[in-house]
């Protein structure tokens, strides 16, 4: 498929890869958006999360907008045709502003919103329903160009399918809302324990896992509210590592190590140490108000590797990591392409490349390695007692 502007069906299937890169990197979605707009000719656009409780309108990812216009749209979204319309639509379901009213230029939506701004049509879908919120992705255009016309409006409803998985995936709607007790069930879902420190040391929270952890009290306690090795060499690396962490303007990236927390007995922990102090990690435990992330693991009993991690080590995209999560699941080549709409041949290509990137040849053999792989975890060496 080919449209007017060049758009091929490699154009669109590179859409559709960036769309689905977003479930595991969301921060990837400003780029994303940009990429549907521009397919639909469109400069301005983004994701919508409406607050039907409280009618509130908060606007993630846009872009192409004057502030003031947004303010505006927030103040008057419960009047605007998307909101009526979004009841009742299906999820992904593409409209336009000038097709779904007859008289919509005649509106003081229209009047006092888009034509106050140089607006003159937009065009969306509802993306996402969670609870009390809405989610919907838009494209707009200005004055100087016509109204949406079926040829934009057939390229979103291309986008919209995978577009609402992978918001359904990542619910990117609480990426600039995110709760504490959200965050909580998250991080007690994990196997390992997870601890944030403050700058001073004092641990302001524990998931689960730390929590029994700390209360076998073998390899790791805490005291005066810190954290506290049984083994002194690993106390004295652990507070520089976490004193560390607090510091300002630290290397995210290279200052993250891991280190071991022993237990007489031979047993203990590997603890990773990661600076939120600043960067999106910040704004992710921005409830906490912690300097450093310390995650502590059981090398005996590390779980599998989740599909993230082990797209991340092998720099699998978004698309890639789907075809091999739907043969991990049992389904042979056909029936994955289907339940991912892609073609047989699209699912091909991307098994070679994860033979590719994977270093395997045969598809037995990168489900084996998907089986197999754990944590790639290296400790560091801690110093003599006393050192």
């Amino acid at each position: 498929m080919t449209g007017s502007n060049g758009s091929s069906a490699e154009v669109l299937s590179d859409a559709i890869g960036a769309i689905y890169d977003c479930a595991l990197d969301p921060l990837k979605w400003p780029a994303a958006c940009r990429t549907i707009a521009s397919l639909c000719e469109s400069t301005a656009g983004g994701i919508c999360v409406h607050d039907l409780r409280h009618t509130q309108n908060d606007q993630l990812f846009v872009f192409g907008y004057q502030q003031q216009f947004l303010e505006e749209l927030g103040r008057n979204y419960a009047e605007s045709p998307m909101a009526s319309s979004d009841v009742v639509a299906n999820i992904g379901e593409v409209k336009a502003l000038s097709i779904e009213s007859y008289d919509f230029y005649e509106t003081r939506f229209f009047h006092d919103v888009l034509k106050k701004f140089g607006l003159r049509d937009i065009i969306w879908f509802p993306a996402l329903r969670t609870g009390g919120r809405m989610a919907s992705m838009h494209v707009s255009r200005d004055e100087t160009a016509p109204q949406f016309g079926e040829r934009e409006i057939g390229f979103l409803k291309l986008l919209s399918p995978h577009v609402c998985r992978t918001l359904a995936i990542s619910d990117a709607l609480d990426i600039r809302t995110v709760r504490t007790e959200m965050l909580e069930r998250t991080l007690d879902g994990l196997a390992s324990g997870v601890y944030l420190t403050a700058r001073d040391g004092r641990v302001v929270y524990m998931n689960a896992t730390a929590e029994r952890q700390v209360r076998r009290g073998r390899a790791i306690r805490l005291v005066n509210d810190r954290l506290f090795p049984t083994d002194p060499g690993a106390r004295a690396v652990l507070k520089q590592a976490i004193d560390q962490a607090g510091l300002d303007g630290i290397d995210m990236e290279s200052s993250a190590h891991s280190l071991a927390i022993p237990h007489a007995d031979g047993t203990g922990y590997v603890a990773t140490c990661l600076p939120v102090a600043s960067g999106h990690r910040r704004s992710a435990v921005a409830p906490f108000a912690a300097s450093c992330a310390v995650f502590m693991q059981d090398p005996v009993h590390a779980p599998l590797m989740p599909g993230e991690a082990f797209a991340r080590l092998h720099h699998l995209t978004g698309g890639e990591l789907r075809v091999l999560l739907a043969l991990a699941g049992g389904l042979g080549g056909k029936e994955a392409a289907e339940m991912l709409g892609i073609s047989e041949p699209t699912l091909r290509t991307h098994l070679q490349r994860l033979y590719a990137k994977t270093g395997t040849s045969r598809q037995a053999k990168l489900l084996q390695l998907l089986h197999n792989s754990t944590p790639p975890i290296q400790p560091r060496q801690l110093p003599a007692h006393g050192a």
